[in-house]
C-alpha cells in the first residue's frame, strides 16, 4: 500500500459518513458480530460512538449515551458543539484525536471513540473491562506466611498492585504496543532514579523493534526478542506471578515487563542465583531463611549431579571407598544401567506432562497409577533396579524444589547430558563435562551482565548475600550489577 493511502486512511474526514463507509470496510461490521456502533442526533449533528463488544463496561456506555440525549433534550443554543459534547462526557478519561488508525487501535483495545459530524477529531475514552480472573495466589510461587495476591491477565489491574506496593511518584509505568495486528499492550515499570537509564533505553528500543503479526504467546515471545536467547536452556529472565517480588527487584533497580494477557511478569536483568531465590526466604527469620536457602541449593546440585556421579561410580566401583562398597545396584538386570537411568527419567517427564493436562479429580488417581503400577511393577519385573528409581527421585524431588521452572527445566536437560557424557566416557568425561558445563554458564550474559555474578567475576559482599540471607536492616546497598543511579537502600543508622 502506498503512503499517499495510507495517509488518506489515517485522516479523519468532516463528513461523518465518508468515515462510517470507511470504518465498516476497515472493521468488517457486516461480518463481525462484536464490532458496533451508535448513532445519536445532537444539536442537528450526528454522532456516531464505535465500541467492541465484551471489551467494554456496559454500564459506562450506558452512562454516556444517557449524558448525550439528556444533552440534546435541554433544548439549549450551542454554538460549539465539540465543546458541549466532550463537557458531558462522564469519564475521567478523555482524550482527543486526529488520527483514524489511533482511534481504530484504541478501539480494538477496549476503548470507545466517539465522531461528531463536521469534525475531524474523534474523541477517544476509556471505558475498558476486560474478561478477567481475581488476583489469587500463584500455584508455582506459594509462600506459608505471605500476602496471599498475584497478578492477573489483565494489565491495568497489574500496573495496580505494583503501585499499591510502591506509592512512589518516581515510579513509571511506560506503555508500548507491540505485534503488527494483536498490538499487545506492554507496559515498561522502573522506578527514575534508582534505575539505570541506559538499561531502560535497550530495553524499549528492542521493543520497539519487533516486527511480528502478533505475540499470542505473550512474555516468552518478549523474553527471546530481548536477550537473544536462541538455543540456550536457561533462563536469561526471571518470570514471577508475584507482585511483592516484582516491586522487591523494583526497589533494587530492576525494570519489570508486563505484558497484557500474561499473569507473569519479566524481570530484567537477572543472574543465575536470581532464580534459586524464594520470597519464602524473606518471610522467616534471617536464620531460618538461611537454612531454607542452603536446604535449596543442595536439592539443587544433588539433582543435578547424584544421578551422573551415580553412574560414574556404578562403572567404575574402584572409585569408591572401602566405607561404600554398598553404593551401587545390588541384583544385575538385563536392562543397562544407564538406559534404565534414561526410560526412569523420560517416565518422569511423561508423568510431569501428563499431570498438567489432568484434570484436577484425576491427579491423585494418576499419582497412585505411577507409584503403585508403574513403579513397583518395573522393578517387580526387572526393568528397574530399585536403585535407580531411589536416585532419579532425589533428582526429580530436587527439580521440583527449584523455584524457577524454566531453571528446573534446563537443569533436567543439562543432568541427561551428563549421564549421557558418563556412559561413554567415564570419570574423564564427568569432570571434563562438568568443567565445561560451568565454563558454559560463565560466557552468558543477559543484557551485558555476566550470568555467574557474583561468583564469576567474584564479587565477596554480593556472594555473602546469596550465601546468607540477610536482615533487611543490615543490608545497606542495592545489587551493583544493575548499575542503579541511587546506590543506597538505607542509610546508617
Amino acid at each position: 500500500m502506498s503512503e499517499s493511502v495510507k495517509e488518506r486512511e489515517d485522516i479523519i474526514s468532516p463528513d461523518i459518513h465518508v468515515n462510517e463507509e470507511c470504518l465498516k470496510e476497515r472493521l468488517g461490521m457486516d461480518v463481525s458480530f462484536d464490532v458496533g456502533i451508535r448513532k445519536l442526533p445532537v444539536f442537528d449533528r450526528e454522532i456516531q460512538l464505535y465500541y467492541v463488544n465484551g471489551l467494554v463496561d456496559t454500564q459506562n456506555i450506558i452512562e454516556l449515551l444517557k449524558e448525550l440525549m439528556d444533552l440534546d433534550a435541554r433544548n439549549r443554543k450551542i454554538t460549539d458543539v465539540k465543546k458541549a459534547v466532550k463537557n458531558h462526557l462522564t469519564h475521567y478519561q478523555v482524550e482527543e484525536t486526529d488520527s483514524m488508525n489511533e482511534a481504530v487501535t484504541q478501539m480494538l483495545s477496549g476503548l470507545i471513540f466517539i465522531l461528531i459530524d463536521g469534525e475531524t477529531e474523534a474523541f477517544v475514552v476509556d471505558v475498558r473491562s476486560y474478561p478477567t480472573r481475581g488476583p489469587e495466589e500463584p500455584d508455582t510461587e506459594r509462600v506459608v506466611r505471605g500476602s496471599r495476591d498475584g497478578y492477573t491477565e489483565n494489565i491495568i489491574i497489574n500496573t495496580a498492585l505494583t503501585r499499591r506496593r510502591i506509592r512512589d511518584e518516581r515510579l513509571r509505568h511506560e506503555i508500548l504496543k507491540v505485534g503488527v495486528r494483536s498490538k499487545t499492550d506492554i507496559c515498561i515499570a522502573y522506578i527514575d532514579g534508582i534505575v539505570d537509564p541506559e538499561m531502560v533505553k535497550i530495553v524499549r528500543e528492542e521493543l520497539e523493534n519487533i516486527k511480528i503479526d502478533g505475540i499470542t504467546m505473550t512474555d516468552k515471545i518478549i523474553e527471546e526478542y530481548i536477550v537473544k536467547q536462541g538455543m540456550n536452556p536457561f533462563p536469561l529472565v526471571r518470570y514471577t506471578e508475584r507482585p511483592d517480588v516484582a516491586a522487591t527487584h523494583l526497589l533494587e533497580g530492576h525494570l519489570v515487563i508486563m505484558v497484557d494477557t500474561s499473569p507473569s511478569v519479566i524481570i530484567a536483568p537477572t543472574t543465575f542465583f536470581h532464580h534459586v531465590q524464594h520470597a519464602e526466604e524473606y518471610r522467616q527469620s534471617a536464620a531460618i531463611g538461611t537454612f531454607l536457602r542452603w536446604v535449596r541449593f543442595a536439592g539443587i546440585l544433588f539433582s543435578l549431579f547424584i544421578l551422573p556421579f551415580w553412574l560414574l561410580l556404578v562403572m567404575q566401583p574402584s572409585l569408591l571407598p572401602e566405607g561404600l562398597q554398598y553404593v551401587g545396584p545390588n541384583e544385575t538386570k538385563e536392562v543397562p544401567i544407564f538406559a534404565q537411568i534414561i526410560f526412569a527419567e523420560l517416565g518422569i517427564e511423561l508423568l510431569r506432562m501428563a499431570a498438567i493436562h489432568t484434570p484436577s479429580p484425576l491427579a491423585t488417581a494418576l499419582g497412585l497409577v505411577a507409584a503403585l503400577l508403574i513403579g513397583e511393577i518395573a522393578i517387580e519385573v526387572g526393568l528397574f533396579s530399585p536403585e535407580v528409581i531411589l536416585y532419579v527421585a532425589i533428582g526429580a524431588v530436587g527439580m521440583f524444589a527449584t523455584p524457577s521452572y524454566e531453571l528446573s527445566v534446563a537443569l533436567r536437560v543439562a543432568r541427561l547430558i551428563l549421564v549421557t557424557i558418563v556412559a561413554l566416557f567415564k570419570a574423564p568425561g564427568f569432570i571434563i563435562a562438568t568443567t565445561l558445563f560451568i565454563f558454559m554458564l560463565a560466557r552468558i550474559k543477559t543484557l551485558n551482565k555476566p550470568y555467574l555474578r557474583p561468583f564469576l567475576p567474584f564479587d565477596p559482599p554480593a556472594m555473602w548475600q546469596i550465601i546468607i540471607r540477610s536482615s533487611v536492616p543490615t543490608i545497606r546497598w542495592r545489587p551493583s550489577i544493575v548499575h542503579p543511579q541511587d546506590p543506597i537502600r538505607q542509610e546508617e543508622s
